[in-house]
């Protein structure tokens, strides 16, 4: 199954695009969030920054932290705080999980992407860790590889043609 296909019903609300770049993701896990309504209700509009987001594992339970989700415009006075710590909805052995990854030298709980999925909201933790300047750059250029052949590609085909 592609990731295109997996996220076919799915209504993307943020990405940390960032993420991918700073960070080399090992794995990745799917967690629920604990939101109140009109921070339900923003995020349906799209006004979500995941850029310094990260996710911490305290008590045994999951928590979001440094996600920026607007306050509502046609909220009230029961408005939400727009940076307030989130917690995660995960099983017990997914919560052990990222505690024992976090315990490992180096690693951190970076959220990649939110999403609605039947109405409910999801968030895409990656377990990942920090790139070196020298891997930044060798992703760089890997990537620019791939783009040029790929130019190149299209070129010959539109030759033949």
């Amino acid at each position: 199954m592609s990731k295109k296909d997996a996220n076919a019903g799915n209504k993307i609300i943020a990405q940390n695009r960032d993420a991918r770049h700073r960070f080399e993701i090992k794995e990745i896990v799917e967690a629920g969030l604990v939101l109140t309504g009109t921070e339900v209700k923003s995020l349906r509009s799209g006004k979500a920054q995941m850029a310094d987001s990260f996710a911490f594992v305290k008590g045994g339970e999951a928590y979001l932290s440094h996600l920026h989700i607007s306050e509502y415009t046609h909220g009230n006075r029961e408005n939400h705080v727009p940076t307030r710590v989130r917690k995660l909805l995960l099983h017990k052995h997914q919560i052990e999980q990222l505690a024992a990854a976090v315990n490992e030298k180096g690693f951190t709980i970076v959220p990649t992407q939110m999403y609605f999925v039947k109405g409910r909201v999801k968030v895409e933790l990656g377990i990942g860790r920090g790139k070196k300047l020298h891997d930044k750059r060798a992703s760089i250029k890997e990537k620019d590889v791939k783009k040029e052949l790929a130019q190149l590609k299209k070129r010959s085909l539109k030759v033949r043609e």
